[in-house]
């Protein structure tokens, strides 16, 4: 019997993540302390005995809803498995023989059908182990009361039907459950490269229309028969500066620097803009925080070398700015896009 594991939580198959299951959990509770209450032992001992059994059994069904994993881990499966022969073994140590109702020995059930969901949670072998050791516990109890082992298995074999049933739910169930959760992960991976390639594809259109827009004025100026003056050999180095900025520093690549870079770059300024993409995750106020940084910057420089750089991620400065004109100075940030120290 198989319990190799399945892509996803077999819980999710079954529902035990919803309110009904919580409700199924609450229903085993409240029907074994009913059970409990109806066949009280006489002695306020054996009560609290009983007691602790319905609290371990109680507690084992709320682990079951609750613990992940598919398999369940085995660190919980051993606490549900142990759980309902040790209730057994506590009633049966104290209730009277012979006994008055099969209800009295309660645990017998509660362990088939804990012993069942381990089944289904793919903890087959465990299942059949506390359900031998309960019926084992009370073939034992029998034969010391003098009523012969034939008795004691006589009340508790049945307790192997659910357990039985839940087997067979393993090899016929839980092979379909692996092929649905391979299915629902192949279908989330195609969804993500859907999503990827229309990102992809929504870039690439965005780019070229941002080149249709700077560049073609100028490519259709340059098919004229008219001659190339100066002042359009100089647009035509701010254009190819404006595309050079969009593809080394995306996260400056904004109308607010474009337009600071371009009125500097006329005015004889050099600038350079670079981006080792440590802010793409940035917040969109650090964003907007170092954009203000870097056109106050450029509006600011007279003449000389400006070089602004977005740090690689994991640096306790985030960006530089340089400015050079006699002497370099240099103005560092932090990841909140604000100036930590100036330089020179």
């Amino acid at each position: 019997m198989s319990t190799q594991p399945i892509v996803g939580d077999v819980r999710e198959l079954l529902g035990l993540r919803t309110p009904a299951a919580r409700l199924l959990v609450g229903w085993f509770v409240l029907t074994y302390l009913v059970v409990f209450a109806v066949t009280p032992p006489a002695d306020p001992a054996a009560t609290a005995v009983e007691a602790l059994a319905w609290l371990l059994v109680s507690a084992a069904a709320y682990t079951f809803i609750r613990a992940p994993g598919d398999p369940l881990p085995l660190r919980w499966t051993w606490l549900i498995a142990v759980a309902g022969p040790i209730a057994s073994t506590l009633v049966l140590a104290v209730i009277p023989y012979p006994i008055d109702t099969f209800l009295q020995t309660w645990p017998l059930s509660a362990t088939a059908a804990l012993s069942a969901y381990l089944a289904v949670r793919g903890r087959v072998w465990w299942g059949w182990a506390s359900t031998s050791s309960a019926v084992g516990a009370c073939i034992g109890w029998a034969v010391l009361s003098g009523q012969g082992a034939g008795y004691g298995a006589q009340i508790s074999l049945i307790n192997f039907a659910p357990l039985i049933m839940a087997s067979f739910f393993v090899l016929t169930i839980r092979p379909a459950a692996r092929e649905i959760f391979e299915l629902r992960r192949r279908a989330t991976e195609a969804a993500a490269a859907g999503a990827a390639q229309a990102a992809v594809l929504e870039e690439r259109d965005r780019q070229l229309a941002r080149l249709d827009e700077r560049a073609r004025p100028m490519l259709e100026r340059l098919t004229d028969e008219t001659p190339v003056a100066a002042r359009d050999r100089l647009q035509c180095a701010l254009v190819e500066a404006q595309l050079r900025d969009s593809l080394r520093a995306p996260i400056l690549d904004v109308p607010a620097v474009a337009d600071a870079a371009g009125e500097a770059r006329t005015r004889g300024v050099d600038v350079v803009l670079l981006d080792d993409h440590g802010l793409d995750g940035a917040p969109r106020e650090v964003r907007e925080r170092i954009v203000d940084a870097v056109v106050t910057a450029i509006e600011d420089m007279p003449e000389g070398v400006l070089t602004v750089r977005v740090l690689p991620p994991g640096r306790d400065v985030a960006m530089t700015i340089v400015r050079t004109v006699d002497q370099p100075v240099r103005s560092e940030f932090n990841s909140d896009g604000r100036l930590v120290t100036t330089v020179g």
